[in-house]
């Protein structure tokens, strides 16, 4: 079984339009082909849990040949409606079952009751920054790290108007929530910035604020511009040079860690996607030579 450990160095979102084309690398190229340039994956359960047949024998494939992160879309953690337990216990067997070693979820929420019914919505919608949230997120974490036996990772989120009745900054919840929680932080680089430019705060003095020890990989990903100050995270696009910046920021304070390339529409061929993989490689290398010449220098 992979542990934590082995998600390391770079990732990418694996979708089903990629897999054919990762798959004809590994039988048709050499061993240090684009495709060894992937270190790790990262998929949605929920497109995966119950899955037969072809998409079976695919995840399979890629189980064999990569660590596999799983990031979740529907836990809706900051939800009105009670935990989803069942959706958990499914979680825990399919992880086990493929030898995943990581399970993360958005700080957010993406369900609610209509006419006495629970149903999902068509985005992660933000928690009120409220003292009464971080205790009742932290303690659905919680409960969610007990069923699947252990911890997970949260990972910051975009969002676009702040909810009602918020006395805290995201940070200082964010924060707070981490340590009730002691859980891990999956840190999206894209989403601290596209929440800056919508919330008018310094990107960099977030970052700065970040528990680097809570860090078990993050994100980068490209948005859609609708205004001046308006930010959409659609992970559609290239990764822009502001988030580039951002994630190089990132590695001169923290050290470098495990970093994924989210790419969910407009997606173009392996090869194109792989030169984002590269870049995001690049920027570790040069990070862990400053690094080294930094301590050489002491």
């Amino acid at each position: 079984m992979s542990s934590l450990s082995d998600i390391s160095g770079v990732g990418l979102g694996l979708k089903r339009e990629l897999i054919p084309q990762i798959q004809c690398h590994f039988q048709h190229q050499e061993p240090d082909s684009l495709i060894s340039h992937i270190d790790f994956v990262e998929i949605a359960p929920e497109n995966w849990i119950g899955a037969g047949g072809k998409y079976a024998e695919q995840l399979a494939w890629f189980a064999d040949r990569y660590p596999i992160a799983c990031h979740g879309l529907c836990l809706s953690l900051g939800g009105p409606d009670p935990l989803n337990t069942f959706f958990l216990k499914q979680v825990k067997q399919f992880l086990s079952d493929n030898k995943i070693p990581l399970y993360t979820e958005h700080l957010s929420y993406c369900s609610d009751f209509y006419q006495n019914k629970p149903g999902y919505l068509y985005d992660l919608l933000p928690i009120p920054f409220t003292e009464e949230a971080v205790h009742y997120v932290a303690d659905r974490i919680k409960q969610t790290q007990d069923i699947l036996g252990q911890r997970i990772a949260i990972e910051n989120a975009s969002f676009y108007l702040k909810a009602p009745i918020t006395t805290m900054d995201e940070l200082t919840f964010l924060n707070a929530v981490l340590t009730e929680a002691d859980c891990w932080l999956h840190l999206d680089i894209n989403n601290i910035y596209v929440n800056s430019i919508n919330f008018g705060f310094d990107a960099s003095d977030f970052l700065k604020g970040v528990p680097a020890e809570r860090i078990v990989y993050s994100h980068v990903a490209g948005h859609y511009q609708q205004k001046a100050d308006l930010l959409v995270d659609t992970h559609g696009a290239d990764v822009i040079d502001p988030v580039w910046a951002l994630l190089e920021k990132a590695y001169a304070l923290f050290g470098t860690f495990p970093t994924l390339l989210e790419r969910d529409s407009n997606i173009p061929p392996i090869e194109t996607l792989i030169l984002e993989v590269d870049k995001i490689s690049a920027l570790q290398t040069a990070a862990a030579n400053v690094k080294r010449l930094t301590k050489s220098a002491a």
